[in-house]
């Protein structure tokens, strides 16, 4: 029995020890394996020709860098090397980042370096050392595709059908970074060695619709879609979404829909029928479709990162916002160029009043890509929200301000005002109240505050509006709990605006639709009611949103010079100066001109005295300006020009800088 028993446990022993030693030579195995996406890249350091070092902490906060292995004796090595070379040099503007890495000796690396023409780097590595960790020892050319913060993106070995389908990642993930052109180009690159190839012909369909030219993309998915198979497929898919791009939701639907039916392990087809349901106001169905979305795994990554969003994007309205940020985080998993779901999950922290956190995001967004409009705005606000919350001045002086506003708001007593003539211009003061965000669920959350903190900025640094302080309307409203229904009603709107000693109350809607946005701003006489300035914009999907905002700030103050043109009077002469009672404040900068004015002639007819217009009896030009008061030389009218004469601004809105907005 006990001879029994020892064999037992000898043969355990025995089974234990080779199962380690499967475990180790497993794990010696896998030390050598490619480095898996979503990893870091393993660190190196390698020189080229010239002996100069290049290190891969180099590529940490590039977009993406190509990471080449390869044989410089290699014929079809070299050709991948040149494909690669071409795209390069022809979408300088794109940037497109490759590495060189071979294991070649020096004197061949140079032969074929020589005559190549790369405009990127050979690196050597004739110690293995770096192809090793790549697992680029045995198989040549091996590719990793590098993205920001070195997490590794995508590998891939050999050339032929290798290649392409490196080159196809590499589009989707131009497309991802909205490079479209050259995610068309490297499309039609592939395309022309394999015609069939569905998802080349897919990404180069969907980069022409994200760059609004949809036609375009009508007749790539038109084609596919005559095609049998998988072709058929996609190519249907991607006339679903033309569709819903057009507004045609109905069509949107049916074909996907019939995607659906015969493909039912696609992810996106399901994102196309919440987008149709939204737009139709069928929220719940919208919500349950992007559900179903994320649950399913076939589909590219810029297509599979946009279910994460959009479900967390109805998360986040629906106050959720905990949920809403680990959708997001998801979506930037799958595609690290997702922008748009990083400042999503910004402005999640921001209702939280989390602005350390806020403002961490946005500084991630940034590196991504630095000139994104939204990042870099709403990166401005957390920063001012943070410094504002050390502040502690500040804050106690706001917080009495708010009070008193608040008192005055509830009891709808007017700010006192001082006694001033009905003819000398005030300061001109801005509030922006209420921007409701309509239609479609856009992409990217935060439109509306986007806009108004820019154009805040912008039209404080003309001189001529004052916007009134973000963080003091922010607070205001907080201590006030208005609703969105009430902050929507104009009468709530007029009391805030006088509370406020505003003279305009600027509010509107933001409308998503199909392909564009439509943006309607109103502002608001807060002493007549009336609503003397109306602007009407459409934002198409390649405009530069920056762009689109300067020059909504001109267009605004353009309509505030021409309804409300500067108005004073001649205090004082000194020699061939006019002293006016207007200065800074009121919005007056050198070079501002004003009209002499002489009261119109009184006409008594029936009873009545009727009063035709003043007449312009001269003209002074603004040389220097004070807070209170102006010195302008008279350009005309020298024997007009005395005490207690009107003044009034001479329009010339063509005189607009075209800098920084200024006047």
């Amino acid at each position: 029995m006990k001879k029994e028993e020892g064999m037992i446990a000898a043969y355990r022993y025995t089974v234990f020890f080779l199962a380690l030693l499967a475990v180790i030579a497993f794990a010696a195995v896998d030390s050598n394996a490619a480095p898996a996406p979503c990893s870091k890249a393993p660190g190196f350091s390698l020189k080229d020709l010239k002996d100069r070092v290049y290190n891969l902490s180099q590529l940490e906060k590039r977009p993406m860098t190509i990471l080449y292995f390869f044989d410089a004796e290699s014929k079809s090595n070299q050709q991948g090397l040149a494909r690669l070379n071409d795209l390069a040099k022809r979408y300088k503007e794109a940037n497109l980042n490759v590495w060189a890495i071979t294991p070649s000796p020096k004197d061949k690396v140079a032969a074929f370096a020589s005559g190549a023409g790369l405009i990127f780097p050979i690196l050597l590595d004739s110690s293995n050392t770096c192809c090793k960790l790549y697992d680029a020892q045995d198989v040549l050319p091996t590719i990793c595709i590098v993205g920001p913060g070195l997490q590794v993106l995508d590998s891939f070995q050999g050339g032929g059908k290798a290649m392409e389908m490196m080159l196809v990642r590499v589009a989707e993930r131009e497309l991802q970074q909205k490079q479209t052109q050259l995610a068309m180009a490297i499309s039609d690159e592939v395309v022309k060695k394999d015609p069939e190839n569905v998802e080349a012909r897919a990404v180069k369909g969907h980069a022409a619709l994200k760059s609004g030219d949809i036609e375009k993309a009508r007749q790539v998915f038109q084609d596919m879609a005559q095609k049998p198979g998988n072709a058929e497929i996609v190519g249907k898919e991607g006339l679903a979404a033309v569709h819903s791009k057009k507004g045609e939701t109905e069509k949107a639907l049916k074909l996907a829909r019939e995607v659906e039916q015969k493909a039912p392990k696609r992810s996106y087809p399901h994102v196309i029928k919440a987008e149709a349901l939204y737009a139709q106001n069928k929220h719940a169905d919208a919500r349950a479709e992007y559900e179903k979305a994320v649950q399913k795994k076939e589909a590219p990554p810029y297509q599979q990162a946009v279910s994460y969003n959009q479900l967390g994007r109805m998360y986040a309205k629906s106050g959720q916002t905990e949920k809403a940020r680990e959708l997001y985080d998801q979506a930037i998993a799958i595609d690290p160029y997702y922008i748009e779901g990083t400042t999503n999950k910004g402005l999640t922290y921001e209702k939280e009043g989390k602005w350390n956190k806020a403002l961490e995001t946005y500084r991630k967004a940034m590196e991504t890509e630095k000139s994104d409009v939204f990042a870099t705005v709403l990166a401005k606000k957390a920063r001012e929200m943070v410094d504002y919350q050390k502040d502690d001045k500040r804050r106690e002086r706001v917080d009495r301000l708010v009070k008193e506003l608040s008192e005055r708001f509830r009891t709808q007593k007017k700010t006192p005002s001082k006694d001033e003539d009905s003819w000398t211009s005030r300061p001109m003061i801005l509030s922006f109240v209420d921007f409701q965000e309509k239609g479609l669920l856009a992409e990217r959350d935060g439109f509306a505050s986007v806009m108004t903190i820019q154009l805040t900025d912008l039209l404080n640094s003309s001189n001529r509006v004052q916007v009134v302080e973000r963080v003091l309307m922010d607070r205001l409203l907080e201590d006030l709990n208005l609703g969105s229904s009430e902050l929507a009603d104009p009468a709530t709107q007029l009391k805030l605006g006088k509370v406020l000693a505003c003279k305009l109350i600027g509010t509107g809607s933001v409308q998503f639709l199909p392909g564009m946005t439509l943006l309607n701003l109103r502002l608001i006489d807060s002493e007549t009611s009336s609503i003397p300035i109306i602007i009407n914009k459409e934002i198409g999907p390649q405009s530069s949103l920056e762009k689109e905002l300067f020059n909504l700030n001109r267009e605004i103050l353009k309509a505030v010079i021409s309804k409300f043109p500067l108005r004073g009077y001649v205090v004082k002469l000194t020699g061939d100066r006019a002293i006016l009672n207007i200065g800074a404040k009121q919005g007056v900068v050198q070079g501002t001109k004003f009209n002499l004015l002489q009261e119109g002639e009184e006409i008594e007819y029936k009873g009545k005295k009727l009063r035709s217009s003043e007449k312009s009896i001269g003209e002074v030009e603004v040389m220097q300006v004070e807070p209170d008061l102006c010195f302008a030389r008279i350009v005309s009218g020298q024997g007009a020009v005395r005490p207690d004469v009107k003044v009034q601004e001479k329009l010339d809105v063509a005189a607009l800088g075209e800098k920084d907005g200024k006047i």
